[in-house]
């Protein structure tokens, strides 16, 4: 089923979040898009993946975290406790929509967007249920991994060596359910045939298992704790 997007806005602390919404009737569950520095809402990587989760039923607000302005500050782009604060808002704002406010949220965030959605899944254990990483940077969270409660996917290409081996030290760091998941021949983008839709159907499957009362178990053959 395709479902037609809309654009939203979201107030955050002093600023106005702009993003795209995709949510199918009687939806499972919002999943909220954190792109990386560089890429923004209108990612076709991050499309995809939203296409796929909603054909699954899952809510899919694709924002950009920061304005066109901030956008070009490096200072700003690794700020990841502003990054999470809006996070945070993005999540209360989903839980505000009446078909959503008893649902749990889930946070797919891809490059610097992985450490925010860390963090602000450890700054609100009770409304974030599950957090997926696409080629991320979980290590920028440090200290915040041990804290995350929701079961957390890494998803790695194979041939992204400097970010897999950051993503498996961010992996032992974590005390959650935890899975890292490595794309045999991919790249940090994942441009490769097929690579992209691999990724959106481990995100899939992970949000429909443990969001909102998902499916039971855990199924694959990627390194799994807890």
């Amino acid at each position: 089923m395709v479902v037609a997007a809309q654009t939203v806005g979201i107030n955050g602390p002093g600023v106005r979040l702009e993003g795209i919404l995709q949510a199918p009737p009687r939806a499972r569950g919002p999943v909220i898009f954190a792109h990386g520095s560089g890429s923004s809402r209108h990612s076709p990587r991050n499309a995809l993946v939203a296409e796929v989760l909603g054909e699954a039923g899952l809510a899919t607000p694709r924002l950009d975290l920061l304005t066109a302005d901030e956008e070009i500050d490096s200072r700003i782009v690794f700020d990841l406790e502003r990054l999470a604060d809006r996070l945070n808002c993005a999540s209360a704002w989903a839980g505000a929509d009446p078909e959503l406010e008893d649902l749990t949220v889930g946070l797919f965030g891809a490059s610097t967007g992985a450490g925010a959605a860390l963090i602000a899944a450890a700054r609100d254990p009770g409304r974030i249920g599950a957090v997926v990483s696409r080629g991320g940077r979980p290590d920028l969270a440090r200290a915040e991994l041990s804290r995350v409660l929701a079961p957390t996917l890494l998803i790695v290409g194979g041939e992204d060596h400097e970010v897999l081996e950051l993503n498996r030290m961010a992996f032992e760091r974590l005390s959650c359910h935890a899975r890292l998941e490595v794309v045999p021949g991919a790249t940090h983008l994942f441009p490769e045939p097929g690579a992209i839709e691999e990724v959106a159907r481990l995100a899939r499957d992970w949000f429909v298992r443990h969001l909102n009362g998902g499916e039971a178990g855990d199924h694959g053959v990627g390194i799994l704790k807890g």
